[in-house]
């Protein structure tokens, strides 16, 4: 009888280079695809920010026109109290109480507030923090909106900027991951992978951190 053929485990081969860069392909597809939608994502928040700054500039605009507004109407309150208190000078320098008295009695409500605080002390009342005109106090609180929409607007155009800078990150990560899985020797190959896995997740904490307009 012939001796039995004793099996013999044959050692396993060499990592052949399509197992040994298995991990490396799927890796390059997981960041490729990752990054390519946060990728999107930060285009997306760029485009709304610049959106919300556009409309704040507007605001700003709009509160500046209303407070130029309200100017012209408290300079034209003034021009007409000072002409009117002008007359009331004349008259009381000529002694007419009668018409000093009329004058007195067509007053605005602003400047006779400022003229019963008026001492003689001042030239004329129109200096007392009593004088307020119609419109000064409006034109003091559109320009404030105007000032804090134009703040606003600086704001929204630097969040916008700082998510086209991660865009332009992203894209360097898309590169060096396209590069990677290039030929060339192995060591250079997970390099290229590495420092893009690295630059990707660095993009990302920083994605964190910023505020999100939907």
């Amino acid at each position: 009888m012939e001796a039995p053929v004793e099996s013999v485990e044959l050692p396993a081969g060499p990592v052949t280079p399509a197992r040994r860069y298995e991990w490396h392909d799927v890796t390059a597809v997981a960041v490729l695809s990752i990054v390519a939608v946060i990728t999107a994502w930060c285009g997306f928040e760029a485009s709304k920010w610049g959106g919300a700054m556009s409309i704040s500039f507007s605001q700003a605009s709009s509160n500046r026109v209303q407070a130029s507004d309200a100017n012209s109407s408290s300079r034209d309150a003034f021009q007409l109290d000072a002409m009117v208190f002008a007359q009331w000078l004349v008259a009381k320098e000529d002694g007419d109480e009668d018409l000093a008295n009329y004058l007195e009695s067509v007053f605005s409500p602003a400047f006779e507030k400022a003229f019963d605080a008026w001492d003689g002390e001042t030239r004329t009342p129109f200096g007392l923090p009593e004088y307020v005109p119609p419109g000064v106090e409006e034109a003091e609180a559109f320009t404030a909106k105007a000032d804090a929409a134009y703040q606003q607007a600086l704001e929204n155009n630097q969040r916008g900027d700082n998510y086209s800078l991660l865009t332009v990150m992203f894209a360097l990560v898309l590169f060096l991951t396209a590069m990677s899985q290039r030929s060339g020797p192995a060591w250079t190959q997970r390099v290229l992978l590495f420092v893009a896995i690295g630059i990707a997740i660095i993009g990302i904490v920083i994605v964190a951190t910023f505020p999100i307009l939907v």
